[in-house]
């Protein structure tokens, strides 16, 4: 079931906000790192969502929109180029009705009669590396990989050794012509490359590098700064298009293909024209059932209108033609065995049901562990240990299981005992959630990298010198396990780690050392509590003052939270708001809803926390909150701040702001009281607008503080 959109302008640039850099990070691992980490079902799932927002709510279409882009920057070593002529992407269909639909479009685009013939090409949609080939003159002088559609990569000397691709064209070729195309590597070669790497790393002693398939292999192999590396892989060029051309040798699709072809450039065998949208379906079937038996993997068919007068009225609309599109199938499937259930636990404590398989091959690929998603998933298809289960491989990343297969009364149950397997503490999951999460962040050792570097980041500790590299460095030779190891360490542990390490060791210890008295606020930040961020723990702090005091109301929230029993009758839910009722009135704090109680009553609640607390406070004393509130004409009031400040930071407005006796809010609603905005100020100040709230700029901000002087 698709999660219903979003309904206010606040939710959409939110998840719209996500996307972006989610989308973003897929599209680097995919196009640069040549490592993607989710399957091209899962990556359209999410390019889907985007533009269906975006569709709901077009005013809060962004710059960096996913819907804009093309591919990802290019980073590393090779030189960057920019293409004479984008390359562009192509949007996805999924169902026949679809490509119904886009031919339709066409129609209505360029006002033809309902029985104008609209004739398609189709071809299979070759799952390599994309790359044009500039010829001036004839001769190959450029090749660049797609990169982000504007930019590429220069992999000239690399291409010159791929065996397909002509570094001459016949002479009566145009003086400027750039054949685009996929680089790729045929099955049976990656089967052998794989092979030739295993016996070689076996002679060295060296751990094998295996390709996880044939695309990596061919982008992997194609970018390299060695162009002698990249002549020992079997690389192959499929041409489908062009770029920049002085002149073209026809005037339709089809038959500059067949030029292509006459130049000495390969194209797909399967390549086809068709009449009708029926003729397109019928071919896009036939490609399908020879997918398995091609020499390449494919994950589609790309229709493109065959006139090209008629590809030139139709044009591109942000990163994709409107004269192209590209059907995917569907995923390939398999049976196996499902062996047993694990658990993973990620690094912000998320647990995440893993299926171990007996292994089977899917799509080319040998496939032995399949994600769950989550315990509401295993629930929804029943599987156990045991089970026959179907396993779909959408793409080339994590497989999934789509069906069991076994009747239900063949195996026991399976039964998640709420506990987190890498630290015994207990796993919960808020009633609007689906993932369970362990609650022994500041001990778990599947959480504790994460959480450590956290504890010394800016706005927590804020410990000069120790970042995330040496956090990581340290935990892994033994030295931090848990916040209050940090305290614990000293120079002659850390001159070692260092030629001449001695002054560098007695300047970080120096840094620690400064940090042993630290606002209350901080460290209730520094513990990582979920949905405890820089403003609630502030909020806290503010209320309780002292950290014997909040320690006293969590002891007695937690035992609140421990004896209170449902009425006789009382159906669960009713309870559970009843109970949160309490739990919220006991901690007493502007702000605090039940979301954020029911996360700090698990964590107080959790010994494994309560013992690393108690250790740390051993080593490090918070400060007791001092109350200096000035008199201003927003004292008491709640307010916001959005856009880009020019005179401070926004750490430092909000200190002024609570200097004032302001509650500082990081969002918009009726009890907002004032919106104080810089430069490019967004959705809060259009929705302080919409709400009728009190909104003003930098500069009369700044009178306020004065006249509070």
């Amino acid at each position: 079931m698709t999660d219903p959109l979003p309904t206010t302008e606040t939710e959409a640039a939110a998840e719209l906000e996500a996307l972006a850099a989610e989308i973003g990070r897929h599209n680097h691992l995919y196009h640069n790192d040549d490592a993607p980490e989710i399957s091209d079902a899962a990556y359209d799932a999410l390019m889907r969502r985007n533009a269906a927002i975006e569709a709901a709510f077009p005013q809060l279409v962004r710059a960096d929109s996913p819907g804009r882009q093309v591919g990802a920057a290019p980073t590393g070593h090779l030189a960057k180029v920019a293409h004479a002529r984008p390359m562009t992407s192509l949007d996805n269909a999924f169902a026949d009705e679809e490509v119904a639909e886009f031919v339709d479009r066409i129609r209505r685009f360029l006002k033809l009669a309902p029985d104008e013939p609209v004739a398609l090409t189709a071809e299979p949609k070759i799952d390599g590396l994309s790359c044009s080939l500039r010829y001036e003159d004839g001769v190959l002088i450029r090749a660049l990989t797609r990169g982000d559609g504007q930019v590429g990569e220069d992999v000239t000397a690399n291409v010159l050794t791929i065996g397909d691709i002509p570094r001459r064209l016949p002479g009566d070729t145009p003086a400027i012509f750039e054949v685009r195309g996929e680089v790729y590597m045929a099955k049976a070669d990656f089967t052998a490359l794989n092979a030739r790497l295993a016996a070689e790393a076996a002679e060295t002693g060296k751990e094998p590098r295996q390709f996880a398939n044939p695309r990596n292999a061919a982008a992997g192999s194609l970018r390299q700064k060695d162009a002698t590396v990249t002549a020992g892989r079997p690389l192959r060029f499929l041409a489908h298009g062009w770029g920049e051309a002085s002149a073209l040798p026809g005037d339709t699709q089809s038959s500059v293909v067949a030029a292509l072809r006459a130049w000495g450039f390969p194209a797909a065998d399967l390549f086809a024209t068709a009449a009708t949208v029926e003729d397109a379906l019928t071919l896009y079937r036939r490609i399908e059932a020879a997918r398995a038996d091609l020499p390449f993997d494919i994950d589609g068919v790309v229709y493109k209108v065959d006139r090209l007068d008629w590809q030139q009225r139709l044009g591109i609309v942000g990163r994709a033609p409107r004269w192209g599109l590209a059907h995917k199938f569907p995923a390939e499937r398999a049976q196996t065995s499902l062996l047993a259930i694990d658990i993973q636990v990620g690094r912000t404590g998320a647990l995440t049901p893993v299926a171990r398989l007996e292994p089977v091959t899917v799509g080319g690929v040998i496939v032995t562990n399949a994600t769950l998603h989550n315990f509401d998933e295993i629930a929804r298809l029943g599987v156990r240990p045991g089970d026959r289960v179907l396993v779909q491989r959408a793409g080339d990343v994590i497989p999934q299981i789509v069906e069991n297969l076994t009747p239900e009364a063949a195996h026991p149950p399976y039964v998640f005992d709420c506990t987190c397997p890498a630290c015994g503490s207990t796993a919960d999951r808020e009633e609007s959630e689906v993932v369970y999460r362990c609650t022994g962040g500041l001990i778990c050792p599947a959480q504790r990298v994460e959480r450590l570097s956290h504890f010394v980041s800016r706005h927590a500790f804020d410990i000069a010198g120790l970042g995330q590299t040496l956090i990581e460095a340290f935990f892994h030779d033994g030295l931090v396990a848990a916040p209050a190891d940090i305290f614990r360490l000293t120079e002659e542990q850390l001159a070692a780690r260092k030629k001449d390490g001695r002054v560098w060791a007695g300047n970080l210890i120096a840094a620690i050392d400064a940090k042993r008295r630290v606002p209350l606020d901080r460290f209730l930040f520094a513990l990582g509590i979920r949905h405890i961020g820089e403003v609630t723990a502030r909020d806290l702090a503010r209320r309780y003052v002292s950290a014997r005091a909040l320690g006293a109301m969590l002891r007695g929230a937690v035992h609140l939270h421990h004896a209170t029993q449902p009425q006789i009758g009382e159906p669960e839910r009713k309870f559970v708001l009843r109970r949160d009722r309490l739990l919220v009135a006991r901690i007493d704090t502007a702000g605090i809803g039940p979301e954020v109680a029911h996360a700090l009553i698990g964590f107080a609640a959790e010994r494994h926390n309560r013992d690393a607390v108690y250790d740390l406070l051993r080593q490090v004393e918070p400060l007791d909150v001092v109350h200096e509130v000035r008199e201003s004409e927003v004292s008491g009031k709640t307010v916001v701040f959005t856009g880009t400040l020019e005179t401070m930071s926004r750490d430092e407005a909000k200190a002024q702001a609570e200097a004032l006796g302001a509650h500082v809010s990081g969002s918009v609603s009726k009890k907002t009281d004032l919106v104080i905005y810089g430069a490019a100020a967004g959705s809060k100040l259009k929705k302080a607008t919409d709400l009728g709230v009190r909104a003003i700029d930098e500069a009369a901000w700044g009178e306020i503080v004065r006249a509070a002087e």
